[in-house]
């Protein structure tokens, strides 16, 4: 008797555990807005080193350690352009472009350590960046416009997948870089963006990354992005002035003093 007890009190126990476990894969679903869109407006910021670079390095004078964000760590780079991105990383001080003050480019804005807040209407997703007042309209059910345009934000057409906002960005000029260590593409730049809300508080931002001029293969880029619980939160400002860059830059890689 006392062993079947125990058989039953096991058993029990395995298929709470199984149902729990099931409970806790269900997907996510989030809150829907007046139109029945997925909701992941709010504010949002991504908490890691990548603007520094995006694969795995080591902390150095000014830079902190960080994990990289590229699938498998490795930038499949064609060889002439691996060339560049290491000429880029020796001269980064000055030829970043965030040095220059320049809109910072797509996917790298949205990994800088500053917030972002997402609009939604029924046809126009808006994301507004604390940094340097950069914007993005993201276009839905809408094709991107004909021919090549240079535009630092590229041109953003979005859909929804599900719960996933998937977003087609191209028409890019190729003066951005994705992060601080050179990293870098063309005008011929095509990415495909997913935003999936993983939690309230939580979104998954995947990208792959496509540039046959650059690159010998699509590659990929994702992080978690989390929701900003600041009381009475809002974008504040944050001018980019070229010249204190260059000063800031200049005093923290001076040589010490014997």
């Amino acid at each position: 008797m006392t062993s079947r007890i125990i058989i039953a009190v096991v058993a029990a126990s395995l298929a709470a555990s199984v149902a729990l476990a099931g409970q806790a894969r269900a997907p996510y679903t989030p809150p829907k807005t007046a139109d029945g869109q997925p909701d992941i407006s709010g504010f949002w910021q991504a908490l890691n080193a990548a603007d520094w670079d995006i694969q795995d390095h080591g902390a150095s004078l000014g830079v902190p350690a960080g994990k990289g964000v590229v699938e498998g760590n490795e930038i499949p780079y064609r060889p002439e352009a691996l060339a560049k991105k290491q000429q880029n990383y020796a001269n980064r001080a000055t030829a970043d472009p965030e040095a220059k003050c320049y809109l910072p480019g797509v996917p790298r804005v949205t990994y800088m350590p500053f917030p972002f807040q997402i609009i939604q209407t029924a046809d126009q997703i808006n994301i507004l960046y604390e940094y340097n007042h950069a914007l993005r309209y993201i276009f839905m059910n809408k094709p991107h416009p004909p021919g090549h345009i240079d535009w630092w934000m590229g041109d953003s057409r979005g859909r929804w997948e599900g719960n996933t906002l998937v977003v087609d960005v191209i028409h890019f000029n190729e003066d951005t870089w994705f992060d601080h260590a050179g990293n870098h593409h063309s005008d011929a730049l095509h990415l495909v963006e997913r935003y999936t809300p993983l939690g309230p508080d939580h979104m998954n931002y995947e990208v792959t990354i496509e540039d046959p001029k650059v690159f010998t293969r699509p590659w990929k880029m994702s992080m978690p992005l989390y929701r900003r619980q600041d009381q009475n939160m809002e974008l504040l400002e944050y001018e980019c002035y070229e010249y204190l860059l260059e000063r800031d830059w200049t005093a923290a890689n001076a040589a010490p003093a014997r």
